[in-house]
């Protein structure tokens, strides 16, 4: 197998084993890194409900590293007057992952 084909087989096959994980994996991940204090699947809390997260995005093709972003760095006004703290926790990947899964949840 050339280089270029087994670069190219290691990468495909690492995206879909990062996607091929359980909702129950990713829902532990919000777990342990505290996500769950304030947000929920289907209902408001402190924070908006994850399906509702997902909706509002759910045309926008960058949503998921935008929401990385806010996950890690926090934010205010989105969603009414109690700001998101950041979350420096929590590493740009996990972000990510959080943010794939939260997109999952419509």
């Amino acid at each position: 197998m050339k280089r270029s084909a087994w670069i190219a087989t290691v990468a495909l096959a690492s995206v879909v084993g990062s996607f091929s994980g359980t909702a129950h994996a990713d829902a532990a991940l919000a777990q342990a890194k505290n996500c769950m204090a304030c947000h929920a699947v289907d209902r408001k809390m402190v924070g908006p409900s994850y399906k509702d997260i997902a909706n509002r995005y759910k045309d926008d093709r960058a949503a998921v590293a935008k929401l990385a972003v806010k996950i890690r760095a926090g934010g205010a006004g989105v969603w009414g007057p109690v700001p998101m703290p950041a979350n420096p926790q929590v590493t740009e990947a996990e972000a990510t992952q959080l943010a794939t899964w939260v997109m999952s949840q419509r």
